[in-house]
């Protein structure tokens, strides 16, 4: 692991500092996005089965993916900053309901052990457990997994760190339901499809979701966090300046690539992705490569967790 950067770049380059709180736009985006999907489900609903599949995977899964980034951001409290705490976590209930599944509540439960227990045994739920990297370790059943990530990513915190469910979290159950079945009274199943498929699909085999791949798989050994400074930057939130955000999580991901340019001589010479598609090319193909492709420490907080 290496994050030492932020404290040293901290120290030399102070104005890092005035990239942190929130990000004035990001609320105005993200509403954007959410009315743009029920605007869509407006207008698939007397379309064919193929083209709902075509479209939520070309079209919504892009959008869902990245409103799943967007709730990254917002668990960070960047929407409406530290002092909004509650503002930003029903402003994640509010993103989430295009995703037609209820998530925000719990990722932002699991999320923060992800940053304080990087790799922690079962703490990080990110860490894919044994019978993965056990099972899924030639090309056509890595292949499997990707298409499978969508579940094994809800299910696993439920195996390896169960935790009891929040009022928040039933909230955002609530809230989600009630919009699915208001969408199914307006429009039908088919925008109900065309949300959730696109949410499953896009989190799957999909160019985007190799940022799964990309962020902590140790394709070099040494080094167990990456960034990725390609085009689909652009429609993730820069989820891909990932070494960046592990290093100063409140800084919204708007601002990320600031950080990385103040302090290019800590971030331009650390192994980096160019191509999300070649990570999962690489990925599936590569022998060396697979879900047991993770640091795995034990962490002393563990009990404290």
């Amino acid at each position: 692991m290496r994050f030492f950067s932020a404290f040293f770049s901290l120290a030399k380059y102070p104005e890092i500092k005035t990239l942190m709180g929130p990000d004035p736009h990001l609320k105005w985006i993200v509403s954007g996005m959410v009315f743009m999907q029920f605007l869509a489900c407006y207008l698939v609903k007397d379309l064919s089965w193929k083209w709902i599949f075509f479209w939520a995977y070309g079209f919504g899964g892009c959008i869902n993916h990245s409103l799943t980034l967007a709730i990254h951001d917002i668990s960070h409290n960047v929407a409406f900053g530290n002092k909004q705490a509650k503002w930003n976590r029903w402003f994640a209930v509010f993103a989430n309901l295009p995703i037609g599944i209820p998530y925000s509540a719990s990722f932002k439960k699991y999320h923060i052990d992800h940053h304080r227990y990087l790799g922690g045994d079962s703490l990080d739920v990110d860490i894919p457990t044994d019978f993965e990297g056990w099972f899924f370790c030639t090309p056509l059943r890595k292949l499997l997994w990707l298409f499978l990530q969508p579940l094994f990513y809800s299910l696993r915190p439920l195996y390896v760190n169960p935790k009891a469910i929040t009022r928040m979290e039933i909230f955002n159950a609530l809230i989600q339901f009630s919009i699915d079945l208001i969408i199914y009274y307006l429009w039908g199943l088919k925008p109900i499809i065309y949300l959730i498929a696109g949410t499953i699909l896009c989190m799957g085999v999909h160019p985007i979701s190799g940022h799964f791949i990309a962020e902590h798989y140790m394709f070099l050994k040494g080094y167990e966090t990456y960034s990725y400074y390609g085009p689909l930057n652009w429609l993730t939130f820069n989820v891909g300046y990932h070494m960046e955000h592990h290093d100063f999580p409140s800084i919204p991901g708007c601002r990320l690539p600031m950080v990385k340019k103040i302090a290019a001589e800590y971030y331009d010479n650390l192994p980096h992705h160019q191509s999300w598609i070649r990570v999962l090319w690489d990925f599936v193909f590569d022998d060396a490569i697979g879900p047991y492709s993770r640091v795995k420490r034990l962490c002393k907080l563990a009990k404290e967790s």
